[in-house]
């Protein structure tokens, strides 16, 4: 993927998918908003050749992740969650459909690297291969990163069963 050359033209180019992205994490269309225009006010500042869609596409999803782990923020995102009648996922992890009140549960038990899988596989719909491509590791780790992430959702579902 091309770097662009000007915060503009990328901010037109990749502004509409970035949104979506984030929306799909979130579940709010103005958070998501909100989200890339804050992280091209940051980018502004200091805006290099290096930037392209990737780059952004992990930005927005570290910083989607970030409000997840937000308590505030958090007990906001669940309620409007218990409201909605469609999580943010339709795909199952174990025996629990992946929404914004599963990620949020795991994202104090799982560090960045595993939380990145964990939207990439299962909001973005990658493949382990695409994982490991856009992330730039193995197939073998992502497969042991999702791994850990089924036993924390298990920990989870244990924890709330008793």
């Amino acid at each position: 993927m091309e770097p662009v050359s000007d915060p503009q033209g990328a901010y037109r180019a990749y502004g509409p998918a970035l949104v979506r992205k984030a929306e799909r994490i979130l579940r709010s269309r103005e958070d998501a908003v909100d989200v890339v225009h804050a992280l091209f006010a940051d980018l502004l500042p200091r805006w290099s050749s290096d930037v392209n869609l990737p780059y952004l596409y992990r930005a927005v999803t570290n910083r989607c992740l970030n409000i997840l782990r937000d308590h505030a923020t958090k007990t906001r995102l669940l309620e409007r969650e218990q409201v909605a009648a469609t999580p943010v996922a339709r795909v199952r992890l174990d025996d629990q459909v992946v929404g914004v009140a599963l990620i949020a549960a795991l994202a104090d038990r799982l560090d960045p690297g595993h939380l990145e899988v964990l939207v990439c596989r299962f909001v973005d719909d990658m493949t382990q291969e695409e994982i490991a491509e856009h992330l730039g590791l193995s197939r073998k780790t992502i497969g042991k990163r999702l791994d850990r992430i089924r036993d924390a959702a298990s920990a989870l579902r244990e924890e709330a069963a008793s």
